[in-house]
């Protein structure tokens, strides 16, 4: 899943130049107009089911679904708790349907983040819907429906949080995925987790609102 990026410090043209305008007011409004393109960007990023799609890859994780992972040399492999590093980075995956062997990743509104973390450092709820510290995400922004794509060190804050790097809004996954830095309106969707024969599986719904309500 690929999200175009720009570089506020790129050129870009505006059109003649307004002499009774300031340099410092022209470069805000080219940086919100290059924040505004990105946001586009993000939203033509969405994929729905095609024709050729199978039965059921587009609709959302069901219980009882295995998790996959989404990219890299593991692609499409079942993940283990084993797979995943304590503290961090999350993984990315899809739900597996495991009696049709269909991989929902029709859309990408069901993609995942997975995450290991100490129990110790879950608030109550996210420890309940965790499992030995591992805990899951919908890995779309809520607040203009970009990727979630980095695992680094909070801006107001010592602990590594979840970033969408479209406009750095940042969610903390020990508390629910809750908000603590930038525009997102809402906390990212959690996604309730158990252990299936070792391998990760979908234990209820989606909680909270998936992605923004830009993204469909």
């Amino acid at each position: 899943m690929v999200c175009a990026s720009f570089d506020p410090n790129s050129s870009f043209s505006e059109g003649p130049a307004e002499p009774d305008v300031d340099a410092g007011t022209r470069q805000t409004r080219r940086i919100l107009l290059l924040g505004a393109l990105a946001t586009t960007a993000c939203l033509g990023c969405s994929t729905h089911a095609r024709a050729d799609d199978p039965p059921g890859s587009d609709e959302r994780p069901q219980k009882g679904d295995l998790l996959v992972f989404s990219e890299g040399d593991k692609e499409g492999k079942l993940i283990t708790a084993a797979d995943l590093t304590a503290g961090g980075p999350p993984v990315h995956a899809w739900p597996k349907d495991p009696n049709t062997a269909v991989v929902r990743s029709a859309s990408r509104l069901n993609e995942i983040l997975i995450i290991k973390l100490d129990p110790a450092e879950l608030d109550e709820k996210t420890r309940a819907r965790a499992v030995d510290g591992i805990i899951a995400y919908s890995a779309i922004c809520s607040h203009a429906g970009c990727p979630v794509t980095a695992w680094v060190k909070s801006d107001v804050g010592d602990k590594e949080v979840l970033k969408c790097m479209c406009h750095n809004s940042e969610y903390d996954p020990r508390a629910g995925a809750q908000v603590v830095f930038g525009p997102a309106p809402r906390r990212l969707a959690a996604l309730p987790l158990a252990l299936a024969d070792g391998s990760l599986s979908v234990a209820g719904n989606f909680i909270g609102k998936v992605g923004a309500a830009q993204s469909g």
